[in-house]
C-alpha cells in the first residue's frame, strides 16, 4: 500500500480516494477553507451592499416618483434612467466582488491542499497569504478559460434561439426547417466542444498555486495533465458538482422558509400605501435570511469541486510524473511502498 501521510493515499487515487480525501480535507481543514471563504464572501457582501445603499440614497427621489404613478401614467425619462444607471453599476459591483471571492477560493483551496496532502498543519493566515499573492493569475486563468469556453457556449445559444425562431414561425415553407435544423446542429457541434474545453483546461487553477505558474502555462499543463484521462475526470468532477448543488439547495430550504416568514410578518405592519424605505424594512428580514444561505451554500459550492479538482491534479501528476515519491520525501514518509 502506498504510504498516506495526509488525506489521501500517494499512489494513484480511485473515486473512493478523490472524494475521501476532500471530505478529509475539509473536515480537518475545514477552519481554515470556510475562514477564507467567510471573510471572501463577506466582503463581497459588504461592497455589495454598501453600493447598493449608495445607490438607493442616490436615486431614492427618482424612485419615490415613480413608485406614486398611477397605473396609466408612464414614468418619465428622467426618472428612470438613473434608476438603470444606478442599479446597472450595483450589479456590475456584484458581479466583480462575487468573481474576486471566487477566485479567492480557487486559490485558496489549493493552498490548503499542498499541506493537507502532506500532513502538515495550515494556519489561516498563511493560507490566506499563499491564497493573495496568487489570485491574480487564478483570476487570469479563470477568465481566460471563461472566454475560451463562452465562444462555443454563445454559438450553442445562438443555435437553441434560431431552433426556437423557427419552431414559433413555422407557418409552411422550407424557410423555418432550415432554422430549425441550423439551431439543431449549431448546438450538437458546439456544445460539446465547450465541455470539452472546460474539462480541458478544469486543472489550471490547481496548476497556478501548486506550480507558481502564469495563466497560459497554467492551462497549457492542465491541457497535458488531462490528456489520456479526460472522461474519467469529467465524470468525477461532474460527479463533485452535483454533489456540491444538492448540498447547496439542502442548506437553503430552511433559510428560505425563514425568509419567507420574516417577510410576512414584516408585511403585516405595512399600511396600504407603504413608501419605499417601510417596504425595504419590512423585507429586510427576508433579504437577509436568504443572503445568510445563499453564503453558506456558496462556501459549499466553492469549496468541494476545487478540492477535488486539486486532488485530480494531484493524482495525474502522481501516475504520470511518478510524483508519489517525491510527496512521500516531502512528507518525511519512506518513499518505499510497504506491503
Amino acid at each position: 500500500m502506498p504510504p498516506k501521510p495526509g488525506v489521501i493515499p500517494l499512489g494513484p487515487l480511485r473515486l473512493g480516494d478523490v472524494l475521501g480525501g476532500a471530505f478529509a480535507t475539509v473536515g480537518r481543514y475545514g477552519k481554515q477553507l470556510f475562514g477564507v471563504g467567510a471573510a471572501a464572501y463577506g466582503g463581497a457582501v459588504a461592497v455589495v451592499v454598501t453600493a447598493a445603499a449608495i445607490a438607493y440614497s442616490a436615486v431614492a427621489d427618482h424612485m419615490d416618483r415613480i413608485l406614486s404613478l398611477g397605473s396609466e401614467e408612464s414614468p418619465r425619462t428622467e426618472d428612470w434612467v438613473p434608476l438603470v444607471i444606478a442599479f446597472g453599476s450595483v450589479a456590475v459591483v456584484g458581479l466583480i466582488a462575487v468573481a474576486v471571492s471566487t477566485a479567492m477560493m480557487y486559490t485558496a483551496v489549493p493552498a490548503v491542499l499542498q499541506e493537507a496532502v502532506l500532513g502538515r498543519p495550515a494556519t489561516f493566515s498563511a493560507v490566506w497569504r499563499r491564497a493573495w499573492s496568487r489570485m491574480p493569475a487564478v483570476i487570469g486563468t479563470v477568465l481566460l478559460t471563461w472566454l475560451i469556453a463562452m465562444i462555443p457556449l454563445l454559438l450553442a445559444w445562438a443555435g437553441f434561439l434560431a431552433f426556437v425562431i423557427g419552431m414559433v414561425s413555422m407557418d409552411g415553407g422550407s424557410g423555418p426547417v432550415v432554422t430549425i435544423l441550423i439551431g439543431i446542429l449549431g448546438a450538437l457541434a458546439t456544445a460539446p466542444l465547450a465541455i470539452w474545453l472546460w474539462v480541458k483546461f478544469s486543472l489550471a487553477p490547481s496548476a497556478v498555486v501548486f506550480e507558481n505558474q502564469g495563466p497560459i502555462a497554467a492551462m497549457r499543463r492542465s491541457s497535458l495533465l488531462v490528456r489520456g484521462d479526460w472522461w474519467r475526470i469529467f465524470g468525477i468532477t461532474l460527479l463533485a458538482g452535483a454533489m456540491a448543488a444538492v448540498a447547496s439547495y439542502l442548506i437553503q430550504i430552511p433559510f428560505s422558509f425563514l425568509g419567507m416568514f420574516s417577510g410576512f410578518v414584516g408585511s403585516v405592519n405595512l399600511g396600504d400605501d407603504p413608501n419605499p424605505a417601510s417596504v425595504i424594512v419590512a423585507m429586510s428580514g427576508y433579504v437577509v435570511s436568504m443572503l445568510v444561505g445563499q453564503l453558506i451554500s456558496q462556501l459549499v459550492v466553492a469549496t468541494f469541486p476545487p478540492l477535488v479538482a486539486g486532488l485530480l491534479y494531484v493524482d495525474r501528476r502522481i501516475r504520470t510524473e511518478n510524483l508519489g515519491p517525491v510527496l512521500a520525501e516531502a512528507a518525511a514518509v519512506p518513499p518505499q511502498y510497504s506491503a
